[in-house]
């Protein structure tokens, strides 16, 4: 229900009564941050060596699986709730048929594993897409150039299956292919994972702010063509709602919109028409820009923070974020 405030005029009125000092403006402060709502994504890699930072993304490295470990160790210091996790595999070992999707003992699953085993209580998030194991770099199967929606919904429900096993939490479908919640939600019911949660990238926009992820999981060289016969159109506002209805009613728990900022308006609606859990994803774009503009001196570091509230304002419940770490030691 909208409230229409009322406001004395001036001088009766002086908003800036309440702004006078930090501990008013702390008694009257709407939007509140906090760690509990942010997942942090990590990137996890199945190459020899040490961790290495992702030249793209400033501040952000792969972890290997010992390392993971570590870095959930911190994550639960910090107070963080969830990570997401996200592989980056052997190039010479993807191919068109992505059957290391659902391998058990891919790089994604032994992650989960291990931070499982390092921090228990850690909510574990995954990634259901084919693009970290596909050659042709997209999120479902190719053929002749056609990505096919029900043969890869067949594969995400294979891949949804060894996650729940390895001991995933939650598990979100970044693909965008059609009927895939209802398949994961049937899948995981049928197989005794009913505890298993969804958040759906439910409105996962083809976006120019991608990139530097895709260069993080190793997708960016393999990428034939675009994404845009199955991420949803950015000037479509309306189709947006509709995804989001439809994965809902399928059996989606939480539902997410994809890239965070430049949707803030996606996110509003979102919460207020379904008044489902909704959350965000800070993307890798959004990342780069912000962290690139801090290490210039263009920007300082609190800019950081207000980006974040941003989405709480928005009405989302969380975000995805890379800068998790950052913001939970600054909040603490």
């Amino acid at each position: 229900m909208s409230v229409t405030p009322i406001v004395a005029p001036f001088p009766q009125s002086r908003l800036r009564r309440l702004r006078r000092s930090p501990a008013l403006r702390e008694m009257v402060t709407e939007t509140l941050l906090s760690a509990e709502n942010l997942i942090w994504p990590v990137f996890v890699t199945e190459m020899q060596g040490e961790d290495t930072e992702i030249p793209s993304m400033p501040g952000v490295q792969r972890y290997t699986v010992d390392s993971v470990k570590a870095a959930a160790e911190r994550a639960a210091r910090l107070g963080i709730p969830a990570i997401c996790v996200f592989p980056h595999s052997d190039q010479a070992l993807k191919t068109e048929s992505c059957e290391r999707a659902w391998d058990p003992d891919n790089i994604g699953n032994r992650a989960i594993r291990a931070i499982k085993d390092a921090v228990p209580e850690m909510v574990v998030m995954t990634d259901i897409a084919l693009d970290p194991y596909n050659a042709n770099g997209h999120d479902g199967i190719v053929r002749d150039g056609v990505i096919v929606n029900d043969e890869t919904v067949a594969c995400l429900v294979r891949m949804a299956l060894v996650q729940a096993e390895a001991g995933a939490d939650i598990l979100g479908p970044s693909d965008m292919m059609d009927g895939r919640i209802g398949a994961l939600r049937t899948a995981l019911e049928e197989n005794e994972f009913q505890d298993v949660a969804i958040m759906s990238y439910a409105a996962k926009f083809a976006s120019g702010f991608y990139g530097p992820f895709r260069d993080a999981v190793g997708a960016s060289g393999r990428l034939v063509g675009d994404k845009k016969t199955y991420q949803v159109n950015p000037a479509n506002r309306e189709e947006a709602l509709r995804c989001v209805a439809r994965d809902l009613s399928e059996g989606a728990d939480m539902v997410m919109v994809k890239p965070g900022m430049p949707y803030l308006d996606i996110c509003r609606e979102v919460r207020d028409t379904f008044a489902a859990p909704t959350f965000a994803y800070q993307v890798s774009g959004e990342y780069a820009m912000i962290e690139g503009a801090i290490r210039q001196g263009w920007l300082s570091r609190d800019v950081i923070a207000e980006s974040l509230l941003a989405f709480r304002r928005a009405g989302c419940d969380g975000i995805l974020t890379y800068f998790a770490p950052q913001i939970a030691e600054s909040l603490a």
